[in-house]
């Protein structure tokens, strides 16, 4: 890479013609982070903003910290990189409301999982190559770097889920490694939380929060968030330091996670999900809810719906006496298993196998226009 282009990630946007294409940043971020085995630090690989972005991490340091304390929030801007920041946190928001409430993404990764995995397999193979083709050089050291960090991805996303404690140390210690997975490519940190095991169990205190338990899921969650705020700086400083020193060899590593992490976005997958219960209310057994699950089954190919879970007062008396669960059930997967379509499972449908097709094609050409995005200053 050039000089100026080695510079480029500790500069502070100076026009406003550069915020429009970090909104744009920011939202195909936010749209990775919704998938499950994708982060936003590939995206940000992707789009060419990733040394920008742990520089930009990075900049907020003691020095911000101190003057902040002291009242001197002027200065404290000055030496932080918080317009870029903001800019792509904006546009992350708008993702993951847009993905939520307009065009419903998680809802069509259970119903249509072909299209959308496939959608990222092609952006992803894509944006492999035009990474690789960036490099300064391509050495049998380059390559030996790609080779570790294909390995080390592939590692990661194949562990399998274990038991482990739920001591504060530990939380502390889940919030750290979830958010430097975050920043990685290739790597998801709600995956990294689902091999902790403790995906179920932060959700589970993200839920108590607004209800009576709200004190006991602060305790849970107050060393996560401390254990997050200090594994981003720790680990950003990290990653900047071997941008700077070592810039083509960690970019051949991260691309090798990018390779790694292929095997899960794979559109042909058998997937295994687990049942979270993230709310639970007792409500009456003739209340209209509880009567419209009883009459219609929910539609288990949600990320997540509600059923009906144990009668409370007991079976023997009246309806107007009794109570019922109203259980809210979020699926997380678990394990998937990749196959290929007509070789190693014979009878899979050609629906699905054509919408994995074009989704993957999909992907390829959307890589042109993130690759015009990300030569973007």
């Amino acid at each position: 890479m050039s000089t100026s282009e080695q510079s480029a990630p500790d500069r502070e946007p100076t026009s406003w013609k550069e915020y429009p294409f970090l909104l744009i940043k920011g939202f195909l971020m936010g749209s990775a982070d919704i998938v499950p085995g994708v982060s936003g630090g590939t995206m940000a690989l992707i789009v060419g903003i990733y040394s920008r972005l742990i520089h930009a991490i990075k900049s907020f340091d003691g020095r911000f910290f101190g003057r902040l304390l002291r009242l001197k929030f002027t200065q404290a801007l000055e030496g932080v990189q918080w317009k870029f920041l903001v800019m792509l946190l904006s546009g992350m928001a708008g993702a993951i409301l847009f993905f939520t409430k307009v065009v419903p993404l998680q809802v069509y990764m259970f119903t249509d999982p072909e299209l959308v995995y496939g959608l990222f397999f092609g952006l992803i193979v894509g944006s492999i190559y035009i990474l690789a083709k960036a490099l300064d050089h391509f050495s049998w050291s380059t390559i030996l770097m790609i080779l570790v960090g294909t390995a080390i991805g592939f590692w990661v996303v194949t562990l399998v889920p274990t038991d482990t404690p739920e001591s504060p140390l530990f939380i502390f210690l889940s919030g750290s490694l979830a958010i430097c997975a975050m920043i990685l490519p290739g790597i998801s940190g709600s995956y990294i939380l689902l091999i902790l095991r403790k995906y179920d169990y932060i959700l589970s205190q993200i839920g108590k929060l607004g209800t009576a338990e709200t004190t006991a899921g602060l305790l849970v969650l107050l060393p996560f968030g401390i254990g997050a705020v200090v594994g981003l700086a720790l680990f950003s400083r990290l990653l900047s330091w071997l941008l700077d020193r070592y810039e083509t060899k960690t970019l051949a590593v991260l691309i090798g996670f990018l390779i790694g992490s292929l095997y899960v976005i794979w559109p042909y997958q058998h997937r295994t999900f687990t049942q979270i219960i993230t709310h639970r209310r007792v409500v009456d057994y003739d209340h209209p809810q509880a009567q419209s699950l009883r009459n219609s089954p929910p539609d288990k190919n949600q990320p997540e719906f509600q059923k009906l879970g144990e009668i409370v007062n007991g079976k023997g008396q009246e309806s107007t006496a009794r109570k019922v669960e109203l259980l809210t059930v979020k699926q997380k997967l678990i394990k998937s298993r990749p196959f290929i379509p007509y070789v190693t499972v014979k009878d899979s449908g050609i629906d699905d196998f054509s919408d994995g097709i074009w989704g993957m094609i999909i992907g390829l050409f959307m890589v042109v226009g993130l690759d015009y995005v990300r030569s973007k200053k």
